[in-house]
């Protein structure tokens, strides 16, 4: 599902930030990326979402080498993912249902396979009856339901969170990574960055571990 094959990340001012990091996640493989801060886990995640390019080496997602990607097929390439956030990345002004069906008005879907698709997905997360609240009338757990929602709605074979239960306590984030299990089952590829050595431990799964931009464990 994701390569990634002695890949070397290099900025100008700070020199290499990722070197020769080489992993292979399967489909349907939960894995989680970890390190210290500083350690490479936020560039790994920019390189997947190609919102970097790597300096050397190759990155293949579902068979889409990301060498040979354009910019004009970029987005396409992101459509094959889901992403989650910390901070929920939410709009304050918009109802979670048309928070949900963001990704699929962009990607043109009609009106009728978009209310079927957000209610399927708000479904899946336990939210089903709260379309027409607002982010803000919601609690923590429930604002990253509606991100893990909109995260799945089209139904990408991977999905890539960053720290998405950083803002939440441990029975939350307990409950939010049964959710990642479910979507495991159906096949769904998940990668996890969390610095939350206590949740890792409890879960059992893959750990990816960076250490000054070396993949050290996984």
């Amino acid at each position: 599902m994701l390569k990634f094959e002695n890949v070397t990340k290099r900025y100008a001012e700070t020199g290499d930030v990722l070197r020769n990091v080489s992993f292979h996640l399967r489909q349907g493989e939960i894995a989680f990326l970890t390190g210290h801060s500083g350690a490479g886990k936020s560039t790994v995640l920019k390189l997947i979402a190609l919102m970097e390019r790597s300096t050397r080496g190759q990155i293949v997602l579902d068979g889409h080498n990301f060498n040979s990607v354009k910019e004009r097929h970029v987005p396409y390439i992101r459509r094959k993912m889901g992403f989650i956030y910390q901070d929920y990345k939410l709009l304050q002004d918009r109802t979670v249902f048309d928070n949900v069906a963001l990704p699929l008005v962009i990607a043109g879907y009609g009106h009728h396979e978009i209310s079927r698709r957000v209610r399927a997905a708000l479904d899946k997360v336990g939210l089903l009856g709260k379309e027409k609240k607002f982010p803000l009338g919601l609690s923590g757990g429930e604002q990253q339901r509606v991100g893990i929602a909109r995260a799945v709605v089209n139904k990408p074979p991977m999905i890539i969170a960053d720290e998405p239960t950083g803002n939440l306590d441990p029975e939350l984030s307990a409950e939010i990574m049964l959710l990642f299990e479910q979507f495991q089952k159906v096949g769904v590829t998940i990668l996890i960055a969390s610095h939350d050595i206590s949740l890792i431990e409890q879960m059992n799964h893959r750990v990816l571990r960076l250490d000054h931009g070396q993949l050290v464990a996984g």
